[in-house]
């Protein structure tokens, strides 16, 4: 019962929120109108249950009038049954994917906001795969939470509705016990809930394991997927070191661990079946069984025991429930816990941003960017640098050197905001800010799109991106080939080169025209010649842009007042300390 408790309080936490949104008068609509037609199959149900003793009747009694009246009426209920039934679907799958929007745009907009979905790679944890998560659990939990609520209430309705006209057609029995004669009425009723008891309890005892498998079974399948969407996205790494039996090697793993899981599944689900399918073929057979000794005896006509057979059948479907619908309500709890469980990594990381624990970065309206009594660490706290102290002004440049996996592209990420593991303060001016990576950021879209990216491809704030402005920062950069292809939709990083990316990443710089610039090592993959081009163009058309640059060439010093390099201390942090720009 716990668990049960647990479970109801989780999933009421993850439904509550659309029903009380903005949404939620045609949800509430929605629901209504499948709440009733629901309802309007059950009263269907109920006439057709009293149909069966009429129409039962007449074949016993050989009324060919009745029986043509019969039929008449049958055609009625059942076009009715088809229309009520037909319509009820199309509002259920209205209602679902209305709601799966609504769940869709508020968890991406939880898992982007304030770099959520970086601090919770850098946490690790058991939030794997977010995307599956929000593109294929809410599908499943949406449908799943309509259609077991819904045929929930649809099973109590049809139990109210059934079990009076079945203790009416049921009678009393009498049975000797211990001498006595005890009679019981309404016997059928107490036979369908013994029934639908034993097979519930005995369901839920075979198939208790499903929950957890068919959890890991969608952690599998996105391990997998995920594997095959990275290795498509680095290809040509791939291909020059010729690591295909690797990958190979590494997809049969991740598909091992889908298809062992996959045998448990099947495996339970086989126990599971031999016990639900005979349950089912004998909640045919049973009904007859228990009534036939009225029958025999005259008691009741043909057309009573085939009503009285019907109305235990529904009965015992609304009763057995659990039973026919335990394998749904198996993969339906184990989306619940892996949605619980990233929205607990959601609020985790929320409230270590609103707490400030680690270095706080704030937006400043001085004209100095500045960095102050800043340690930096690692994710399990190892110190990197510590004692950072520095102060950029407007129009100012400086380089950080040193050694490789000293952390100058930790305190980069630190000054963008992203990196919380340490301790001090940084305030950056406000003003347009632009962060160059080694690897740029290359969304698929149109080469307009991925120019101007991350401002819309309609244009900057202060005024519209022209075509013209677009194709010269492309000649400015050594890309005049790209300038007539803006309007053509490519996965772009696949098909240009590290250094031509890194070149349309300063194209960016030209076009955004940001007041602070962070390159980090922005050049790495371009020659010397080229860099020079590029960082001559920076200091030419962006005079006013504060830039700070992470890079190893001496070649680099020379566009740039100031040079900072990272001293390592052996086992203790390394330090910054600003050399002069001759030394």
């Amino acid at each position: 019962m716990s668990r049960l408790r647990r479970l109801l309080e989780n999933a009421w936490a993850l439904t509550r929120p659309y029903w009380f949104s903005e949404d939620r008068w045609a949800a509430w609509g929605l629901l209504l109108a499948v709440v009733t037609l629901n309802l309007g199959i059950v009263f269907i149900n109920v006439l057709l249950n009293k149909w069966n003793n009429t129409f039962y009747n007449s074949l016993q009694d050989k009324d060919y009038t009745v029986f043509v009246q019969q039929i008449i009426r049958f055609t009625w209920l059942a076009g009715s049954f088809i229309v009520v039934a037909v319509y009820q679907l199309y509002l259920n799958q209205m209602l679902q994917i209305r709601w799966r929007r609504w769940l869709t745009e508020r968890y991406l907009g939880a898992w982007l906001r304030d770099t959520a979905y970086y601090r919770m790679q850098l946490a690790g944890g058991e939030t794997d795969n977010p995307d599956q998560r929000i593109a294929e659990d809410l599908r499943l939990f949406v449908t799943g939470t309509l259609g077991l609520a819904i045929g929930g209430m649809r099973a109590v309705v049809t139990l109210v509705s059934f079990i009076a006209i079945l203790w009416g057609l049921s009678g009393a029995v009498t049975l000797p016990v211990g001498g006595f004669l005890v009679t019981i009425p309404g016997y059928m009723v107490w036979a369908a809930l013994l029934y639908a008891i034993a097979g519930t309890w005995l369901t839920d005892r075979i198939g208790r394991p499903l929950v957890r498998m068919n959890f890991d079974r969608q952690r599998y399948e996105a391990d997998f997927r995920f594997g095959l969407v990275r290795f498509r996205e680095n290809t040509e790494g791939v291909a020059l070191y010729h690591g295909e039996p690797d990958e190979l090697r590494n997809f049969r793993t991740r598909f091992g661990s889908v298809v062992t899981n996959w045998w448990d599944i099947m495996r339970q689900q086989k126990r599971l079946t031999w016990f639900t399918a005979g349950y089912g073929q004998a909640a045919v057979i049973f009904p007859f069984v228990v009534a036939a000794p009225r029958y025999f005896r005259g008691e009741i006509p043909l057309g009573g025991l085939v009503q009285t057979a019907s109305a235990f059948g529904q009965v015992q479907d609304s009763l057995s429930f659990i039973v026919s619908s335990y394998t749904d309500i198996a993969e339906w709890r184990s989306v619940v816990q892996r949605l619980v469980g990233f929205e607990e990594a959601l609020y985790r990381v929320r409230a270590q941003a609103a707490a400030r624990d680690g270095i706080r970065c704030e937006d400043a309206d001085a004209p100095t960017l500045a960095v102050e009594n800043v340690d930096l660490a690692l994710p399990g706290g190892t110190a990197l640098i510590s004692g950072v102290n520095l102060a950029l002004a407007r129009g100012e440049s400086a380089l950080l050197s040193g050694p490789s996996g000293t952390g100058k592209s930790t305190l980069i990420r630190a000054i963008a905001g992203i990196w919380p593991f340490g301790r001090g303060e940084i305030r950056v001016p406000r003003g347009p800010v632009l962060f160059l990576p080694q690897k740029p950021y290359l969304p698929i879209g149109t080469l307009r799109e991925v120019i101007s990216y991350p401002t819309p491809a309609g244009g900057l704030p202060a005024g519209k991106l022209d075509d013209q402005v677009l194709r010269d920062a492309l000649e400015a950069v050594g890309l005049p080939e790209l300038a007539g292809r803006l309007d053509e939709s490519a996965h772009w990083a696949l098909q240009l080169s590290p250094g031509e990316q890194q070149r349309i990443a300063f194209a960016r710089a030209l076009v955004q025209k940001p007041d602070w610039l962070f390159l980090d090592e922005a050049t790495s993959a371009v020659d010397e010649a080229a860099e020079t081009r590029l960082y001559q163009l920076v200091r030419d058309r962006l005079r006013g842009t504060a830039m700070l640059s992470v890079g190893h060439r001496s070649t680099l010093r020379a566009f740039h007042g100031r040079q900072l390099v990272v001293k390592p201390n052996g086992s203790a942090p390394a330090s910054i300390v600003e050399v002069s720009a001759t030394s």
